[in-house]
């Protein structure tokens, strides 16, 4: 009974400071806001650590419900939690992350109006991740997968005076719904052939699945189980952000960084590939299932990794980067590395919050410039920002020793020894991806904090009013100064994860089982097995990354980036005219934009349209409103010559319906 309740607490923690300050937030002080709720999310994080004790290192799992919603037809629709080693990571990685973000919010957000509105929505969403990975089964984890939709769609458009920050979110949410769209089609198959929801029962029945067939148009007939889960994977692929539903992530930005750092790096977008490890005994019985994973998540991982290259604000850079990262974690899940994708997705969460929270804290030194053009030198103002950002990078670029080496490394080893379909292109996508991937990487970074400084220019184009709101604001003359202990703070607590998590669960997690039963994978498809034959240690796995060519094609993008940037800087200048061509198709985005722009949001629009002018329009107000006011009126001025006021008229019409009840009741 006692972990039950542990587990409901973890839940319930930050939805109460979400209540508190969300409904009561109009009767409390700024800094009770912030207390609730960050006190409602380190609770869950302490608990998560229970758990993970509990959970990990005992190995004790539970999965059972908790509260029954209905029942109908047979099905059970139930809240309930499956509490084994995947969920326990994932709690301690979101809970984590997200009280780091509280914290830092404080520093960040502590001129906005908006202050308790924030806090209440950050926790808000911090309780919709929770129950998306503790779900049990598919309709709880709908409801989270809806929830954290709902709530980043809250916080894309926080600043909704912000025209450019309502277009993006109104284009996260239809992007989303296309994505979810699908999901909800896989979920309503998997109801349909397996007779549940529950994810025990539907894992035990693939059996009598596996060799069915559908018919969906003309004479082809689908495998049942490839078709449930491409479907599942298109909701991944709108969560996750995966070609050609990625259009959404970049524009997100819109919002105040700290939610940058909490959906887009460690939350939010991880949930779809934690559903495709989750799902991983079904995504197991479909071969070409796994084909369609490996190559999206493979052009998602180069493809977007270019349009980093030509980015000038700092924070879509980073965002582009975790679409690039995103596609790796896509690639391991089908490579059939499940593990590895999860370990990148855990190892990639810390960094690339840490980045997030870089590029917040730089832009508050900078008077909320985020243009890379208009910054430089900032190492000597920023000492904090500075290395730990140098922390993020390394980890992000996999340099050996760092989070990211072991993650990423791994990747590449377990999509080279896989047999599915399209790893060879998958294999050359992911290596190319680390040149590219450093080389943007280090473009920011010599951009930022190196080579002159070029933020005394900048200020001539600001607004010299807002300029000095600004700076009173956060204490600043005109020279960026390291910003305070409530934004500092937790860039040192995250730098330290970055830098050392991946040598602690190396191991653990590739090799040695750390998943037990919560990730299943067939002996034929297990390529980390075949990746862990070489594994001799975290040294043994250092010394190996530094001779593979992951190591030097990440240290040519490094050095590529300091020989553009930093020595001769008309070099860009000269490709981009050179190769304009190429540098147009990058800067539009491939054109995905445009189409989503003519497509969905279009299309979306044209609907609308139709329904107004014929079903608001002719339908309701012309014909219902409009109709039944005339049908009234018409009858009334028909009645109104009955009402002459002669007595004799009303004697006439008295006897007339006296005949007609007499000969109704004589002829019945």
């Amino acid at each position: 009974m006692e972990m039950k309740s542990i587990y409901l607490s973890i839940v319930f923690a930050p939805l109460i400071g979400s209540i508190l300050a969300g409904i009561f937030g109009h009767w409390m002080e700024r800094k009770v806001a912030h207390i609730v709720t960050i006190g409602g999310v380190a609770a869950s994080f302490v608990l998560s650590l229970v758990v993970f004790q509990d959970t990990a290192i005992n190995g004790n799992t539970f999965n059972g419900n908790v509260y029954t919603w209905m029942v109908s037809g047979g099905v059970g629709f139930h809240v309930g939690f499956l509490v084994d080693q995947l969920t326990a990571m994932m709690l301690v990685v979101v809970s984590f992350v997200s009280l780091m973000v509280h914290i830092y919010t404080i520093g960040y957000m502590q001129e906005d109006p908006g202050y308790k509105r924030f806090f209440s929505y950050i926790s808000l969403f911090t309780f919709s991740m929770f129950m998306l990975v503790m779900s049990n089964n598919f309709m709880q984890l709908f409801f989270g997968w809806e929830a954290v939709g709902v709530v980043s769609y809250l916080l894309i458009g926080f600043w909704y005076q912000k025209e450019t920050a309502i277009y993006a979110n109104l284009k996260a949410f239809l992007v989303n719904r296309v994505g979810d769209f699908g999901f909800l089609l896989g979920i309503a198959g998997v109801l349909l052939y397996f007779g549940s929801l529950d994810y025990a029962e539907v894992f035990a029945g693939t059996d009598s699945v596996v060799g069915q067939t559908i018919n969906i148009w003309g004479d082809s007939e689908w495998s049942v189980m490839t078709l449930i889960c491409i479907l599942l994977f298109i909701g991944a692929m709108g969560k996750s952000a995966q070609v050609p539903l990625h259009v959404w992530l970049p524009d997100s930005m819109e919002g105040p960084t700290p939610i940058s750092a909490l959906i887009h790096a460690a939350t939010m977008v991880t949930a779809g590939i934690f559903m495709v490890a989750r799902m991983s005994p079904l995504f197991e019985l479909s071969e070409t299932a796994l084909s369609v994973v490996l190559i999206i998540g493979a052009i998602t991982a180069l493809f977007m990794g270019f349009l980093g290259l030509v980015q000038h604000d700092i924070k879509r850079v980073v965002a582009y980067s975790t679409l690039s990262q995103l596609g790796y974690m896509t690639v391991a899940l089908g490579a059939s590395a499940y593990a590895a994708g999860v370990f990148h997705l855990m190892t990639h969460a810390f960094f690339k919050a840490l980045l997030f929270l870089a590029a917040g804290s730089v832009i508050i030194a900078m008077h909320h410039e985020q243009d890379m053009r208009h910054m430089g030198g900032l190492k000597k103002y920023m000492p904090i920002t500075y290395w730990t950002s140098l922390v993020g990078s390394l980890a992000l670029i996999g340099f050996p020793g760092f989070a990211g080496f072991f993650s990423k490394d791994a990747i590449i080893e377990a999509v080279h020894a896989s047999n599915t379909a399209g790893s060879t292109f998958a294999y050359i996508a992911v290596l190319l991806g680390v040149f590219i991937t450093a080389l943007y990487s280090f473009r920011m970074f010599f951009l930022v904090f190196h080579g002159e400084e070029r933020f005394h220019q900048a200020h001539h184009h600001h607004d010299e009013e807002h300029d000095s709101d600004v700076d009173e604001s956060h204490g600043h003359g005109h020279a960026p100064h390291e910003t305070p202990w409530v934004v500092t703070g937790p860039l040192i607590a995250l730098a330290i994860p970055s830098a050392i998590i991946g040598a602690l669960f190396v191991e653990p997690m590739l090799f040695a089982g750390f998943f037990g039963d919560a990730i299943q994978v067939k002996p034929e498809h297990d390529v980390l097995a075949h990746v862990g034959e070489g594994f001799h240690g975290v040294l043994g796995f250092i010394l190996h990354g530094m001779m593979a060519p992951p190591f030097w094609l990440a240290m040519s993008g490094v050095g590529t980036a300091y020989y553009f940037y930093m020595v001769r800087p008309d070099i860009p200048e000269a490709i981009k005219q050179r190769f304009s061509g190429v540098h147009a198709l990058l800067e539009n985005k491939y054109g995905f934009d445009s189409f989503n722009e003519i497509f969905f949001a279009g299309g979306s629009r044209g609907i609308g349209g139709l329904l107004w002018k014929f079903g608001d329009t002719k339908l309701i107000d012309g014909l219902v409103v409009n109709g039944s006011a005339y049908s009234v009126g018409k009858i009334a001025a028909i009645i109104r010559h009955l009402q002459s006021g002669y007595l004799y008229h009303y004697a006439f019409a008295m006897i007339i319906g006296l005949l007609i009840m007499l000969a109704w009741v004589l002829y019945r």
